[in-house]
């Protein structure tokens, strides 16, 4: 069972009911689209490319260290975090590690470094330079259409 949650703070519920002269604050975001570099190929051939994360839950960081796949190989650990944390990649919504095994290496690295940026930092941007021009600016790392940031 997935379910989506949009937790408040007691700042939040005090600035949404208009106390306190506080300004309004959006609620916490817990689920987070993405792009996959390759796409995922399912048995069908077909290419599926976005998808949506959600945040991780305790629980989704410790299970995992009970698979016996993880305790014969702790490599296996980033598969079996991501599958649960992935809730659709294109139309597939039934995300268990032999989706996440047949990823190709770069959409794992992507979910992985994605999982990290959601997780550990609150958002999906990046600061890059150009190196042409040197100019710095933020990238979204969730993707969208080509020569969009």
């Amino acid at each position: 069972m997935r379910r989506s949650v949009q937790f408040q703070s007691p700042e939040q519920a005090e600035a949404v009911s208009g106390r306190g002269g506080v300004r309004q604050h959006e609620p916490l975001r817990t689920e987070f689209g993405f792009e996959l570099p390759r796409g995922y190929v399912d048995e069908s051939g077909a290419v599926h490319r976005t998808g949506v994360m959600r945040l991780a839950t305790a629980r989704d960081e410790l299970v995992p260290l009970r698979d016996d796949r993880v305790r014969e190989n702790s490599a296996y650990l980033s598969v079996v975090l991501i599958s649960r944390v992935v809730t659709r990649i294109g139309t597939v919504e039934d995300i268990h590690p032999g989706v996440i095994e047949d990823l190709f290496a770069s959409d794992l690295a992507f979910l992985q470094d994605f999982y990290r940026r959601i997780n550990a930092e609150g958002h999906t941007r990046a600061a890059v330079t150009c190196p042409s021009c040197d100019e710095e600016f933020a990238v979204n790392l969730a993707g969208g259409r080509l020569g969009e940031s």
